[in-house]
């Protein structure tokens, strides 16, 4: 029998409160020991077996974790990381791992050095609906695929006082949801041959991007990424379109709502799609309902539990998300140049 993976969490905003926490806690393999809250104990109050330390360099000079999953605002997930790698602890960043790639290069040498696993919560793989667009690209259903258009839309009219909305380094839409969107589309097909992309401020007095339309070139297909906070009406989450027909796919992941509901992620209907739900098929002369395979986020601090007690291979890895993060910067470049710009140009 293994011995648990002694587990702190640093930064208790409501990401890490609704999902990180939660997740950490039913993970068989993790022990939730420590968190780092710079203000209060809310967390004492739902883990009352947690630790509270008031900065990462408490936390670090108590020996008290060996894994250490920051979830922090992105300004803060470089210096965090590389502080926690070099005092010789496995780390988790939340998306995006850091700002800018070359900090992230960074971190991966250091980790690679060190011989310790350092992963990000690109937890939108684990969606269901993400899921069963894998399923349904590798079955071919609908022949040589031409076109992807990825929503993740949203109402929001008013600015709010989220640190992802203010003047600070690594704010806006476009590295929140971004992130996972581009991973998405590189994990289904992988790095494109070149970008577009339009990211702009929508909204009154908005300092942060609120919109971005990204499309990634592929020989013989396109995919588009898109993203706003003035959407008011149903837009597909994807829309999937080949020589043999469509798919098209509505609402968000189930597990979304069910964490912001406080729900334990535990048992079988976990992630579960209602069926009313389900996405539809589209071929020349039927139309099939096209069930969605369950969501589950727990996959992924199983998968880097194993890989700590049992060298399993990381799902989502560093140069992965390298990747992604070369993709976004080409972006913002390609917004404000209003171009096309290539993957030797841009070097992801």
């Amino acid at each position: 029998m293994n011995k648990q993976i002694r587990t702190a969490l640093v930064g208790y905003g409501s990401v890490a409160e609704k999902m990180h926490a939660p997740l950490i806690s039913v993970c068989p393999d993790l022990d939730f020991v420590a968190i780092v809250e710079r203000n209060g104990n809310r967390c004492e109050g739902k883990f009352p077996k947690v630790r509270t330390f008031r900065s990462l360099e408490e936390l670090l000079e108590a020996d008290a974790a060996d894994l250490i999953c920051i979830t922090t605002p992105n300004e803060f997930h470089f210096p965090m990381a590389k502080q926690c790698l070099l005092a010789g602890k496995h780390v988790v960043v939340d998306k995006p791992v850091t700002i800018n790639s070359f900090e992230a290069e960074e971190l991966e040498k250091i980790a690679a050095e060190k011989n310790l696993v350092c992963s990000v919560f690109h937890n939108r793989r684990y969606d269901g609906d993400f899921r069963t667009l894998q399923q349904l690209v590798a079955e071919k259903t609908l022949g040589d695929l031409v076109y992807l258009e990825s929503h993740f839309d949203r109402f929001r009219p008013n600015v709010s006082e989220n640190w992802r909305e203010k003047e600070v380094p690594g704010n806006g839409i476009t590295f929140d949801l971004g992130s996972h969107l581009i991973d998405q589309v590189v994990l289904l097909f992988g790095k494109p041959e070149a970008i577009f992309a339009d990211i702009q401020k929508q909204r009154m007095n908005a300092v942060a991007d609120d919109f971005f339309d990204i499309s990634l070139y592929y020989p013989g297909l396109k995919a588009r990424v898109t993203a706003g906070v003035l959407v008011n009406v149903p837009t597909p989450k994807f829309l999937l379109l080949g020589q043999n027909g469509s798919f098209q796919k509505f609402f968000l992941d189930a597990q979304e709502q069910a964490f912001k509901d406080g729900k334990i992620p535990e048992g079988p209907n976990w992630g579960v799609d209602p069926e009313d739900r389900w996405g539809k098929v589209y071929l020349e002369n039927e139309t099939l309902t096209y069930p969605t395979l369950p969501g589950d986020y727990r996959i992924f601090y199983k998968n880097v539990a194993d890989a700590i007690l049992k060298e399993t291979p990381l799902q989502v890895t560093l140069s992965q998300t390298i990747s992604v993060l070369k993709i976004i910067e080409t972006a913002f470049k390609s917004a404000q140049e209003g171009r096309r710009i290539t993957q030797l140009e841009g070097n992801w």
